[in-house]
């Protein structure tokens, strides 16, 4: 009988994997895909770029993990890199374009608080323009025909001479009695900006009292401007107006818009 009993063997349970660590790369991806989210929306680029770039730092480590054998989801692991980098793109667009509307903002606003200062030119003359306020020439005095109201922004405008006028028989502000005039507006875009022209308004007075003119619309003639102005181009508009008989001037105050000062004409009937 042998010295040593044989003991009986018995085959080993095998030791479990370790579970693979997938959390990173799935946080990953639900980061890039908020952060893209969010540089699709304005005024949000700040919140894209945070989530982006935390996305990508943990897609990087995922995919780490995923070349020692840590991590299975390499697919997502690159799917949270590729959206942390749209994120951050995103994030960088809306930023820039954010940017830029502020600054276009604060300028209409100081353009509004400061206002256009117009010039005259009187029509057929070289000299420089002189500075003036509110279509006035430099004595005070209102523009008068044929002459011209430069502004800052390179827009002018020109109001003829009035000219007797007979309205037809379903002309619209004419008063029997009274006699009708019109005249000629021509505004010329010499800048570099498009102009609005259906912003453009005109009234009158007429006589020493100043009585209220009122606008005449017969057909063509009274209709206001419309449509926009390119830079390098003109637009003319017929405008006729009521006076009283014993008139002998016309006051025209033509506004090209919201955030121009008016310009004045004195024209004598």
């Amino acid at each position: 009988m042998s010295q040593y009993t044989q003991q009986p063997q018995f085959p080993q349970a095998p030791v479990p994997a370790a579970p693979a660590r997938n959390g990173l790369g799935t946080a990953a991806l639900i980061l890039g895909i908020i952060g893209a989210l969010s540089g699709l929306i304005p005024l949000f680029f700040w919140l894209a770029g945070i989530l982006g770039l935390i996305g990508l730092i943990l897609g990087l480590s995922a995919k780490g993990r995923v070349k020692r054998g840590e991590a299975t989801n390499k697919g997502v692991a690159v799917a949270g890199i590729v959206l942390g980098l749209v994120s951050l793109v995103l994030s960088v667009v809306g930023a820039v374009l954010t940017f830029k509307a502020v600054d276009e903002a604060v300028d209409e606003i100081n353009k509004v608080t400061s206002g256009s200062s117009a010039t005259r030119k009187p029509a057929g003359s070289d000299k420089p323009l002189e500075k003036a306020k509110d279509g006035e020439d430099a004595t005070g005095k209102a523009l008068a025909a044929g002459d011209s109201a430069a502004y800052d922004d390179d827009l002018t405008i020109t109001v003829s001479g009035p000219a007797a006028w007979t309205p037809g028989e379903y002309a619209i502000g004419h008063t029997k009695g009274h006699k009708a005039y019109k005249v000629t507006v021509v505004i010329e875009n010499a800048g570099k900006e498009k102009f609005e022209a259906a912003l453009v308004t005109a009234e009158a007075r007429a006589g020493k009292e100043g009585v209220k003119a009122e606008a005449i619309y017969d057909g063509k003639v009274g209709e206001p401007f419309t449509g926009t102005i390119l830079p390098g181009k003109k637009v003319t508009a017929v405008w006729a107006f009521d006076a009283p008989a014993d008139a002998e001037n016309l006051t025209v105050e033509v506004s090209p818009g919201f955030e121009y000062n008016a310009s004045v004409w004195d024209l004598k009937l």
